[in-house]
């Protein structure tokens, strides 16, 4: 099971976050980078052929055996939803329609949050800006693991079924750390979600749920694209915050590994973020890197000096916003 590893808290720093004072230095030395700020209209359309191939998959799924149904769950329909929760990544930084539409997106994160089968889009917007703003920041960024989450999965097994439940706790880590009053548009998205899945349910069977449900709870379990989410943040080098990942997958996750790139900039698109470390490759080419998102995944659970543990924290001072 491996040895416990060394790490018992997280790494407190008393900085801030590196993101905004190397975006100003960028922007001072790059004012083209902001001809980059706008919105991506590609994204509406390829949210939309991604909804229909999703919809393609419930019918054709409704008459195979059942070791089928949940072979293409994992090979197609955990593709498909892993790569839908970044488009909705996308959306949620007003990517698709551009600021001045905001609700536009707001509803088009409803729509293309159906066939994950579960309400997601517009919570994960809310809790996403918290992530940008206060990155790192305790009892705010639920992307900070819990302390329970850190001293419990301290073993190389622990750490693999860790990964494996990963949608779980991103599902309920929010209501532990940072509870939020519910919305009127997250009452809308969770019915329209419930409508849309009864409307499976009745023209297509137990089936095509199981296949939606279980792609999306494979897709963001373990899965080569869930690399990301340990990728992004985990601190494999003592003082580095925030990792960028430059390997094929990012074809399938809308450049989510331009990771630097995306905090420095969150108003651009990821469409845009390669371009961005072509223009500024003095700020990026030099910062720890990835290649493979599944090695990530490897050295996570097989490295006994890395664990949930491995983030940075702070206390954050002043007023604090959220959405």
């Amino acid at each position: 099971m491996g040895n416990t590893v060394a790490r018992e808290d997280f790494e407190w720093v008393y900085t801030d976050q590196p993101h905004a004072d190397r975006r100003k230095e960028i922007l001072a030395k790059h004012p083209e980078i902001k001809a980059l700020m706008k919105p991506d209209y590609n994204l509406i359309w390829v949210v939309v052929l991604m909804v229909l191939a999703q919809l393609t998959a419930f019918y054709l799924v409704k008459d195979l055996d059942w070791k089928w149904v949940v072979f293409w769950a994992y090979v197609f329909g955990s593709c498909i939803s892993h790569s839908m929760t970044l488009a909705i990544h996308e959306i949620s930084h007003n990517s698709a329609f551009g600021n001045s539409k905001a609700m536009w997106n707001r509803w088009f994160g409803i729509f293309a949050n159906l066939p994950l089968g579960l309400p997601y889009s517009i919570s994960f917007k809310r809790y996403h800006m918290d992530h940008h703003r206060y990155l790192g920041g305790d009892g705010i960024d639920v992307d900070i693991p819990t302390n329970f989450e850190g001293w419990f999965f301290c073993t190389r097994f622990r750490k693999f079924i860790w990964i494996v439940l990963q949608p779980f706790f991103y599902a309920i880590r929010p209501l532990c750390i940072n509870p939020k009053p519910i919305t009127r548009l997250e009452i809308i998205n969770l019915s329209a979600q419930l409508a849309f899945d009864v409307v499976i349910y009745y023209l297509w069977g137990v089936k095509s749920i199981f296949y939606m449900l279980a792609g999306s709870v494979l897709g963001l379990g373990l899965h080569p694209i869930s690399g990301h989410f340990i990728a992004e943040h985990y601190m494999f080098l003592k003082g580095h915050e925030t990792y960028s990942y430059y390997g094929p997958l990012n074809l399938l996750t809308f450049n989510v590994g331009y990771h630097n790139e995306h905090h420095d900039f969150p108003n651009i698109p990821g469409k845009s973020l390669p371009l961005v470390k072509k223009i500024a490759a003095e700020y990026y080419d030099n910062l720890p890197q990835y290649n493979s998102w599944i090695k990530v995944l490897y050295d996570f659970v097989m490295d006994d000096t890395i664990s949930p543990y491995s983030r940075m924290k702070r206390q954050l001072k002043g007023e604090v916003k959220q959405d």
